[in-house]
């Protein structure tokens, strides 16, 4: 395994100073290590992968300087629009490092989401023309792929890929945490929402945790799965998703369980909820500050007001709780309101270290969830 810290001093050797992206597990190590030791004004946690790209851009283009993007490969998609129509030599032709870390590598167990996108991860590196080279085992080694990487950088202005193993990094732990002082957990949240939800209500929620907290909840409780779709991937999109239902099923009441960081990811799909305005539509914003699943790295959902954007873009109520009384309470209040609305649940970060993970596979839980939709 490689130490972070020497890694990290084989990029600044190579006068890397500025670092984004959306962390990832298999590079949380390497993540909290910049977190750590790199000024926030050059180390920027950006809202998706794609976004990220554009901020490395316009540094590139500011400081002339090769700037590092780091990401899970479930975020390649995102990057693919500005790969291929900013960065790629055919149009601006743009120096970036990127550091993908591989889930669902072939022949790896691992969960159902991450599958598909570790057998195409370097295949869609080959199509956009990326060079790329998996890190070594050893930080030896691991200094000869960075060589490589910045002569063909320096060479050719155009981006190169170093893949990431999951385990290729030694443990590091993030010092400079956030912490909050808030009463519940997300668990605590999830039980509480559970426990007031209605026969037919129509759960989404969200990538991570959150769903395999739900899952668990219903298991202890001696439920089936059918009244909750579990978006084990696509972070970001389980608003959309609960959107498309709600207009389609209006006599009915879909919950979206949402975390502060997939909100974030794509906000704009807010404005779209809004616009649209499904009166059966209760979106749930579980907000701990921070990308839980992948290392505890913060997001920005303790300094922006999420009840502000929401009704920027047009939901009709909003509602905030912090304790466990209080979130009794706001969820009465959210069910006798005409949507869009949004309930922000302000918790403080981290999980079981025992939890679970979904033991009905995706193709079950998609075909006893359309039952239950009928």
């Amino acid at each position: 395994m490689i130490n972070p810290k020497e890694f990290y001093e084989g990029l600044r050797n190579k006068e890397v100073d500025f670092f984004t992206g959306v962390p990832d597990s298999s590079l949380k190590y390497l993540c909290a290590y910049i977190t750590d030791n790199t000024d926030k004004k050059n180390h920027i946690i950006a809202a998706n992968e794609g976004n990220a790209i554009a901020i490395a851009v316009g540094k590139y283009l500011a400081t002339k300087k090769i700037p590092l993007v780091y990401m899970q490969n479930s975020g390649q998609g995102n990057t693919i629009n500005p790969l291929a129509s900013l960065v790629d030599p055919d149009v601006y032709s743009i120096p970036l490092l990127m550091l993908i870390g591989w889930r669902g590598e072939p022949g790896k167990k691992d969960e159902p989401q991450h599958v598909k996108q570790g057998k195409i991860t370097l295949k869609l590196l080959e199509t956009l023309d990326i060079p790329y080279e998996v890190l070594p085992e050893n930080m030896k080694e691991a200094k000869g792929t960075i060589e490589r990487a910045f002569r063909y950088m320096e060479s050719n202005n155009a981006p190169y890929a170093i893949v990431i193993k999951k385990g290729s990094f030694e443990e590091y732990s993030l010092q400079n945490k956030i912490e909050s002082n808030y009463e519940m957990s997300r668990e605590d949240a999830i039980k509480i929402l559970t426990e007031n939800l209605e026969d037919g209500d129509i759960v989404i929620s969200t990538t991570g945790k959150t769903s395999r907290e739900l899952f668990e909840y219903r298991e202890e409780l001696n439920q089936g799965h059918e009244k909750d779709f579990l978006t084990v991937g696509s972070m970001g999109h389980s608003s959309s998703i609960a959107l498309g239902i709600a207009l389609s099923k209006p006599e009915r009441t879909v919950y979206c369980f949402d975390g502060d960081g997939a909100l974030i990811m794509h906000l704009g799909a807010s404005a779209i909820i809004g616009q649209n305005a499904p009166e059966n539509f209760k979106h749930i914003v579980l907000n701990n500050g921070v990308h839980d699943s992948v290392g505890g790295q913060p997001t920005v959902g303790f300094q922006i007001n999420i009840q502000e954007i929401a009704k920027a873009c047009g939901y009709k109520e909003t509602f905030e709780a912090t304790t466990k009384e209080e979130l009794k309470e706001k969820i009465k209040q959210l069910k006798n309101s005409n949507g869009p609305t949004i309930l922000e649940i302000k918790i403080k970060k981290g999980a079981r270290k025992e939890l679970g993970r979904p033991t009905r596979t995706p193709q079950e839980n998609k075909k006893d969830f359309m039952e239950f939709l009928d």
